[in-house]
């Protein structure tokens, strides 16, 4: 564990390194390879979120960092743990990265050691509206941004931000960051029962991402004991919300909660209708299809009635004659 000793002086409180905990992992994660981790807040959570799902304890929002590492501290710790068998660098925080001051920098020093990985940041996307952090967040090579809710009343409710921040400027500065950035953007969405799993809500959300350039869409429910007493949502009402969602967008539904359902047989017209509704994920068959069924599936991909499509590490399977609509509507 990251642990701090504080010593008062006449100006400030000094904040000495007892033991180091910025880096992290690595980790292998079906989406983004072998990550290696950085921790840009060890010692306490700095968010201008309070998420209501939050694993972390409940705390005021703030809009800047107070405890800083240093560049070069964090890039000694990160030089003991390269390798080359790292696929990403993920920069993340004990709250939200990019209140970290020095992230630019971080950023070039990183990029400067011309190791093989990719940059990766997860963010809560609500800093978008800094010029500075924009320009900073074009230079990673992958990016994942949350929006959980895009309605105003939603938004307060589930991710409690500081109140400097608004949704309205959010959405904004999302979509206008996915025409800009060069690189694979991610967008995450965390859903809790009777909030932002409305079918009103969902629309709405709908709504904007048709409008965002997205590598993929990954959505998901509470995992963790949260920080305030909300409830996660099923596999199954996880499914149904994915089939809510415009067949364009990449869906794919990250967590695997509470599953009970049992695999299915399926037609080989079952298979196209569904496919023809929501391209499904390689995790999606294994559990809705029984054996006979995934072999139909292989079959249809023999004889190319059936296609795959790779989003980062993420496989989709869908109908043929749907791709190119897909890809031009896109």
């Amino acid at each position: 564990m990251f642990l701090l000793k504080m010593r008062s002086t006449s100006s400030k409180s000094v904040i000495e390194l007892v033991e180091n905990n910025i880096i992290f992992g690595p980790v292998i994660s079906r989406r983004f390879g072998v990550s290696l981790g950085i921790d840009l807040s060890p010692s306490l959570k700095q968010c201008n979120f309070d998420c209501l799902y939050c694993e972390l304890a409940p705390s005021a929002t703030v809009s800047s960092q107070t405890h800083i590492i240093e560049v070069p501290t964090i890039i000694n710790e990160l030089k003991k743990h390269l390798n080359d068998k790292i696929d990403v660098i993920t920069i993340t925080a004990n709250g939200e990265p990019t209140l970290y001051p020095h992230l630019d920098n971080l950023v070039d020093a990183i990029k400067a050691l011309h190791v093989r990985a990719e940059l990766l940041i997860l963010t809560n996307s609500a800093t978008l509206n800094n010029p500075n952090t924009y320009q900073t967040l074009l230079k990673f090579d992958q990016v994942k941004l949350s929006l959980d809710a895009v309605s105003k009343d939603v938004f307060y409710k589930i991710d409690r931000p500081h109140k400097s921040i608004n949704i309205e400027d959010i959405i904004l500065h999302v979509k206008n960051f996915s025409n800009d950035f060069q690189g694979k953007l991610f967008i995450e969405i965390l859903f809790v029962k009777a909030l932002n799993d409305t079918a009103n809500e969902i629309a709405k959300l709908n709504e904007v991402l048709l409008h965002v350039k997205t590598e993929r869409i990954d959505i998901g429910t509470i995992d963790r004991p949260p920080a305030y007493p909300v409830e996660a949502l099923s596999f199954e009402e996880l499914m149904n919300i994915a089939t809510k969602f415009d067949s364009v967008l990449p869906i794919n539904i990250a967590s695997r909660k509470k599953i009970t359902t049992q695999p299915t047989s399926y037609s080989n017209e079952e298979i196209l209708n569904t496919l023809d509704k929501r391209p499904l994920s390689e995790d999606d068959i294994d559990i809705l299809f029984d054996e006979a069924t995934k072999q139909r599936l292989q079959a249809l991909l023999n004889n190319k009635s059936v296609l795959t499509l790779d989003r980062s590490g993420v496989i989709f399977y869908l109908v043929a004659s749907n791709l190119y609509r897909k890809r031009k509507k896109q």
